[in-house]
């Protein structure tokens, strides 16, 4: 695991693209195309910080966007994941193809009552698309999941003592009851976000200063990010400001290797 922390947020953003742009390289040259499963909140304005200084090197027609988790709304809802990244990203950064930006289907919103499974076997499909057959392909490899981590320890729609912690089949799962509003969402399954070629966390702010000790340096936290940070630790970065790792020992901090 590499713990990278960073005096400022515009140093964090920029550390960030340098970092994208490594993955979308190694990505284009074993595949010619990228895979992104990305969260939403502070995460997408850093994101798109770091990515402006890195337009001019990548063709964002290359890249599959998929959200690591999506809230059960209209996609111009304040509370969707997808209209956050539409403003900051990708109506900012040119070149991404609307087709290959993936969304939760809101016709199911029409359906009373609304059957958040349904949203998540849908979504499920989109990945089947992409990732070849569900029968052939047990579990899709992204080149990079994009995370952050709340006060809590959350992440994705991952929730503390969630019984979603221990789903091990399906790819895309229902949240019914999500202690942050909106309560029905859908969320990547531990198992796809760990089977990522590369997971950064993003996470900034003194606000979260308290809980990172935990999540990084407990080796028994069963908090949902600390039981992706350890599942393939050499495949995983924090990318931090001071202000929240404050409490960290300062052993574990490395130095970013492109500054």
């Amino acid at each position: 695991m590499s713990v990278y922390s960073f005096s400022e947020g515009s140093s964090v953003a920029k550390a960030l693209g340098q970092y994208v742009k490594t993955k979308y390289d190694a990505a284009m040259a074993k595949h010619g195309r990228f895979t992104l499963a990305l969260s939403g909140g502070s995460l997408a304005k850093v994101l798109a910080e770091g990515l402006s200084q890195q337009k001019d090197n990548i063709d964002f027609s290359k890249w599959e966007v998929f959200f690591a988790d999506e809230r059960i709304v209209p996609l111009e809802d304040e509370n969707s994941n997808y209209a956050l990244c539409k403003e900051v990203l990708f109506d900012v950064l040119p070149g991404f193809v609307p087709e290959q930006i993936h969304t939760i289907d809101t016709e199911f919103l029409k359906q009373k009552p609304l059957d958040s499974q349904a949203v998540a076997d849908e979504y499920e499909k989109q990945l089947v698309h992409v990732f070849a057959n569900a029968s052939t392909v047990k579990v899709p490899v992204f080149d990079l999941m994009l995370l952050g981590c709340g006060p809590d320890g959350h992440t994705c729609s991952l929730f503390p003592d969630h019984e979603l912690l221990e789903e091990d089949v399906a790819w895309v799962a229902p949240v019914t009851d999500s202690p942050k509003p909106p309560k029905e969402r859908i969320t990547l399954t531990i198992p796809v976000v760990t089977h990522a070629l590369s997971v950064a966390f993003v996470t900034t702010g003194a606000a979260k200063q308290d809980i990172l000790p935990v999540v990084i340096e407990d080796t028994t936290s069963r908090l949902p990010s600390a039981l992706i940070s350890r599942a393939h630790p050499d495949r995983v970065s924090w990318f931090l400001d001071d202000d929240a790792s404050a409490k960290l020992d300062k052993s574990v901090l490395r130095v970013f290797p492109f500054q």
